[in-house]
């Protein structure tokens, strides 16, 4: 059966949903997300990036977390390439040619467009991005943008409600 994209995304929505039920584990749940989403739509590259003290400084950079798909950049700069930009901007980023982003930073020379959506604590402070690269141009529009934001709305309340300490920053792990 060739279903739209539109279909695909309302069944991946339900699949996440119990994918992550009871899991209370961060690293397993943006893990099987992130695997459902690029199974599901059949993207080049699918992964998180999380924000993470810089080793020896004061400032944050965003390192690789689960993925699939090809190696990729382990470490990007707070405002630079598509998920520095996004984590900076606090918002969701489509870029339909990755060569027409200033600054891009390209992990593959095989990602022609990219999709990256932030992942936000409950004080609004940006924990991670998802980022989402193709090997076609302009694959990614305002449905994948809309459903993208809804699965990552879902993966916030989960990880809010399962594991505060990461999204309260006041409150510490038992």
């Amino acid at each position: 059966m060739n279903e739209t994209k539109e279909e695909k995304y309302r069944l991946l929505v339900e699949q996440v949903k119990t994918l992550i039920e009871g899991e209370t584990d961060e690293v397993a749940v943006m893990a099987n997300v992130c695997a459902a989403i690029h199974e599901t739509m059949g993207f080049f590259w699918t992964g998180f990036y999380r924000v993470k003290a810089k080793a020896g400084s004061g400032e944050e950079e965003l390192v690789l977390g689960p993925f699939q798909g090809p190696v990729a950049c382990m470490h990007i700069g707070y405002g630079r390439g598509v998920c520095g930009t996004a984590w900076k901007q606090r918002q969701t980023i489509v870029v339909p040619d990755v060569e027409q982003f200033p600054g891009h930073i390209a992990c593959s020379s095989l990602s022609r467009s990219e999709i990256v959506v932030p992942v936000f604590s409950v004080d609004g402070k940006v924990l991670a991005v998802l980022d989402i690269d193709s090997k076609e141009l302009a694959t990614f529009d305002d449905t994948d943008r809309q459903h993208l934001e809804t699965i990552i709305a879902i993966l916030q309340d989960h990880l809010q409600d399962h594991l505060p300490y990461c999204f309260h920053p006041s409150k510490t792990k038992d």
